[in-house]
C-alpha cells in the first residue's frame, strides 16, 4: 500500500508546474486524471522527442497519470466536470489566469457542492496583486525574482539549466496538498490552495536578502556559491558546525 491510495486528483495542467507536482501525488500513489486539449494536448507533448519519440519533459512529469480529452469550453464540458468531481480529493490546475473561474471550478463555485474538495491554484504570480492576470515563464520568473542576479560568473549572469520556476512552485504546490490533506483528515473540510511561481522563487532568495541585510553588499556572483558565502558568514568554511 502506498500512502496516497484512494486519493483522486482531477488537473487541468500543462508545461511544468502543475504536472510536476501532481506527478509526486501519483507516484504516493493517487489516481491522477490529467485533462487534456483533444488532437493536441498538453503542449509540453512536443517540446521534444527524447524518450523514443516522446518529449523529455513530458515523460518526466506525467508518469503514472491517466489522461482524458476534454475540449474544456465546449457545452457539454460542465456536466462531464460534475461527474469527474464525484469523489475527488484534489483538483489542481495552472490554466490562463482566471480560466479556471470561468469555467466554473474556483474554490468559491465549488466549497458547497464539495465542501471535502481541495483547489490548488498554480500560477505566475498569485491570485492578487498587480501582475495577477499575466503569464509567466521560467526565464523571467529567475529574472524577476533576482536569481540571475546570484548566478553565473562575476562579469555575467546566468540562468539555470532547468526549469526552476516551475519546480520550485511544483514542489511547493505539492508539499501544500499532503499539508491540505492532513487538515481534512482532522477538520473533514478541504480548503484553497494558491502558489505563484514568483513567490515560490523569492522564498528561495531570501538568503541573499538576508546576505544584504542592514545595507551590506549582496553576495557577489560566482559559480560556486558557498565559497562566497562561507567565507563572509557566522562562521567561516571548516568552521561549521554539525
Amino acid at each position: 500500500m502506498r500512502p496516497l491510495d484512494g486519493v483522486k486528483v482531477i488537473t487541468l495542467e500543462h508545461a511544468i508546474a502543475a504536472p510536476f507536482c501532481t506527478r509526486q501525488l501519483a507516484d504516493l500513489g493517487a489516481r491522477v486524471i490529467k485533462i487534456e486539449r483533444p488532437g493536441v494536448g498538453d503542449f509540453a507533448r512536443a517540446y521534444d522527442e527524447r524518450v523514443h519519440g516522446m518529449a523529455s519533459h513530458f515523460v518526466w512529469c506525467n508518469r503514472s497519470k491517466e489522461s482524458l480529452a476534454l475540449d474544456v469550453k465546449a457545452p457539454q464540458a460542465q456536466g462531464i466536470f460534475e461527474r469527474l468531481l464525484e469523489g475527488t480529493d484534489v483538483l489542481v490546475q495552472n490554466l490562463a489566469p482566471g480560466a479556471a473561474a470561468r469555467l466554473g471550478l474556483s474554490y468559491e463555485a465549488l466549497r458547497d457542492r464539495y465542501p471535502r474538495l481541495i483547489v490548488c491554484n498554480i500560477s505566475g504570480y498569485g491570485s492578487d496583486g498587480p501582475y495577477r492576470d499575466k503569464k509567466a515563464y521560467d526565464l523571467l520568473i529567475q529574472s524577476e525574482s533576482g536569481f540571475l542576479s546570484i548566478t553565473g560568473g562575476p562579469d555575467s549572469p546566468a540562468k539555470a539549466g532547468c526549469s526552476i520556476a516551475d519546480i520550485a512552485a511544483g514542489m511547493y504546490a505539492y508539499t501544500n496538498i499532503l499539508s491540505a490533506l492532513l487538515q481534512r483528515s482532522k477538520t473533514g473540510l478541504g480548503r484553497e490552495i494558491d502558489v505563484s511561481m514568483l513567490e515560490s522563487m523569492v522564498e528561495w532568495m531570501t538568503y541573499p536578502l538576508y546576505y544584504a541585510f542592514d545595507g551590506a553588499s549582496p553576495p557577489p556572483r560566482a559559480g560556486a556559491a558557498h565559497a562566497t558565502i562561507y567565507p563572509y558568514g557566522p562562521f567561516a568554511a571548516g568552521d561549521a558546525k554539525t
